[in-house]
């Protein structure tokens, strides 16, 4: 397995496929780099250099017992792109991944970005809060922890659900897609999954979204049920100097494996502007 060990001890996990520019995916909560397989094929076929990793606690890398912050994501993101010497490289993320994607370029991204894209993804901040009255109670968190922490096979295993909108009427719904995400979640750390669950809404990303230059676009599904679309996108991409944002009528949160063929053509259309 192709690994690096950061400055704490733990190694992450990472997939490298390909030549030409670099496109770095950064997977939401509780998965791992699998859940971008579709993306990765899609852009190794169009001639990209795809890199993937797995989340500290997650996936293949260790299961760590601390540094389950958004601060310490960032900087195991800051040692892979710099141990590969990636420059002028995409960086995509998905939910927990956006957030990850944009303090990792407004932190660490001068010179080795070229553009960004928030898939969606969680910012600015989902948790209610004085500068954030719309937010999502502290309390539907809290049901995260109960379930991930003390509950977790029966959990993982109802919470594609609504991640994959196969809750609404007339959704054609994949077992396979459904048992995927459960193998990712349960490879992982259930320490890590616990504690990134504060990483993922607390984390108040508004500042690092004022602060990056470079094109970035936000992509969200208007029926997310995981991070609602009211919260996140719009504010987002207001608060980005150069943002461009594609809100998708009726999409889920996982709209980038059931719309694979609408995200990926977005993407690519994106990337080659």
């Amino acid at each position: 397995m192709s690994t690096i060990k950061v400055k704490d001890g733990t190694e992450i996990y990472y997939k490298d496929w390909g030549t030409g520019q670099p496109i770095v995916f950064h997977h939401g909560w509780p998965l791992s780099g699998d859940d971008w397989d579709t993306q990765m094929m899609f852009f190794l076929n169009h001639g990209y250099r795809v890199i993937a990793h797995d989340r500290r606690g997650h996936g293949r890398s260790s299961q760590s017992s601390q540094g389950h912050d958004m601060d310490t994501y960032v900087e195991d993101v800051a040692e892979l792109t710099k141990a590969l010497d990636l420059k002028d490289a995409i960086h995509i993320g998905h939910s927990t991944g956006g957030g990850e994607v944009i303090r990792y370029v407004a932190k660490y991204g001068k010179g080795r970005v070229a553009k960004a894209v928030l898939i969606s993804a969680v910012t600015p901040i989902m948790v209610i809060g004085e500068n954030n009255p719309d937010g999502v109670p502290m309390s539907v968190f809290d049901e995260i922890r109960e379930g991930t922490g003390f509950h977790r096979p029966q959990y993982y295993h109802d919470f594609p659900t609504a991640f994959y909108g196969y809750n609404r009427e007339g959704t054609k719904v994949s077992e396979g897609n459904k048992q995927n995400w459960w193998r990712q979640g349960m490879m992982g750390s259930v320490k890590a999954h616990y504690e990134g669950i504060k990483a993922f809404s607390e984390s108040d990303f508004t500042e690092d979204l004022k602060s990056v230059e470079i094109p970035v676009l936000v992509m969200h599904g208007e029926d997310d049920q995981i991070v609602p679309y009211s919260i996140s996108a719009p504010k987002a991409a207001k608060l980005l100097p150069n943002g461009k944002l594609i809100s998708y009528p009726g999409f889920p949160h996982g709209m980038p494996t059931t719309e694979a063929e609408t995200i990926n053509k977005d993407l690519l259309e994106f990337i080659k502007s």
